[in-house]
């Protein structure tokens, strides 16, 4: 038994309190294990994972070159015990001494649990990403004023002119970042998609396609990466929803997810999920009337060294 045992098992009975969605907590992925005393004398730990993208990589789009994700184990000790494991995590990053700019610091922790959120804020660090789930929805025939189908083939200009979209704006508001290799490996990763089946959506208006949504289901069965987030079962995910600037406000996102929904209905799926960024004005209203809501948040700052 490891000091991490009883504190895994006492965050196990904290998550289930404070949202019923929330898998087993997991234990923490392998990396260097980190620890700090609360001053009853009881004690908290945590690990620190390095992940390290690079060009052709898909985090490569979204994260940083290097993140240093802090995975707290501390229990039932809620604030507290994140505040020690904040400050021990700062002088662990100060010992590493990584400040370049292509760096982050991140904390992957449950959106519900309001105790900790001023934690997050006082260290410096910002909710920049959630993942968001929907519940199962009956099928049902959605009202269109454009027209909706599989992607083709023939429309991969188009799908990637609408994934940059989705990039460029996201880069302003979340952790995408726009660099060189974007265009290419957006190009590549659509390219076998279309035509094949029904997972990637296109909305078309006047013979024009103005709109996407990049989808796919998962089969979510224990030591998938998605178990460590996700109830088991078979989900729905959205990777890219975008509209082209001069047709958005006139209702093509909802439209094309009232089909993408209809669509993982037909599956039976157990429900939807998807990311977005809370500071990005469109995303943070536009998917709670889509019927999602937060289910983990990702608290981060850039470079790694601006954690207090």
């Amino acid at each position: 038994m490891t000091v991490t045992d009883p504190l895994l098992a006492a965050q196990e009975e904290r998550f289930a309190r404070l949202d019923r969605v929330l898998p087993t907590a997991p234990p923490p992925e392998p990396g260097e294990m980190i620890s700090a005393a609360l001053p009853d004398g009881s004690r908290v730990a945590g690990v620190v994972t390095r992940w390290v993208a690079g060009p052709g990589m898909p985090p490569w789009l979204w994260s940083a070159a290097t993140t240093y994700e802090l995975q707290p184990v501390i229990g039932h000790t809620g604030a507290a015990g994140m505040d020690a494991m904040l400050r021990a995590f700062r002088q662990w990053l100060d010992r590493v001494g990584d400040r370049g700019p292509d760096t982050a610091a991140s904390v992957v922790w449950p959106s519900r649990d309001v105790d900790c959120v001023r934690v997050f804020l006082d260290h410096g660090l910002q909710p920049l990403t959630v993942t968001a789930v929907r519940r199962p929805s009956p099928l049902r025939v959605p009202s269109l004023t454009v027209t909706i189908r599989p992607a083709l083939a023939s429309d991969e200009d188009a799908v990637v002119e609408l994934a940059m979209a989705e990039i460029r704006y996201s880069a302003k508001v979340g952790t995408a970042i726009e660099r060189p290799e974007a265009e290419p490996m957006r190009r590549a990763a659509v390219a076998g998609r279309l035509g094949v089946g029904d997972e990637v959506w296109v909305a078309e208006r006047d013979g024009m396609v103005v709109g996407l949504a990049e989808t796919g289901l998962i089969a979510n069965t224990p030591g998938t990466k998605t178990s460590r987030q996700l109830p088991m079962g078979l989900w729905g995910y959205v990777n890219c929803l975008s509209v082209l600037p001069g047709a958005r406000g006139a209702g093509i996102g909802q439209q094309l997810m009232a089909v993408v929904h209809n669509h993982f209905a037909g599956h039976r799926t157990v429900g939807t999920f998807l990311h977005y960024n809370p500071p990005n004005p469109l995303s943070s209203v536009f998917w709670p009337r889509q019927g999602y809501r937060p289910l983990w948040t990702q608290w981060e700052v850039r470079p790694a060294g601006a954690v207090r």
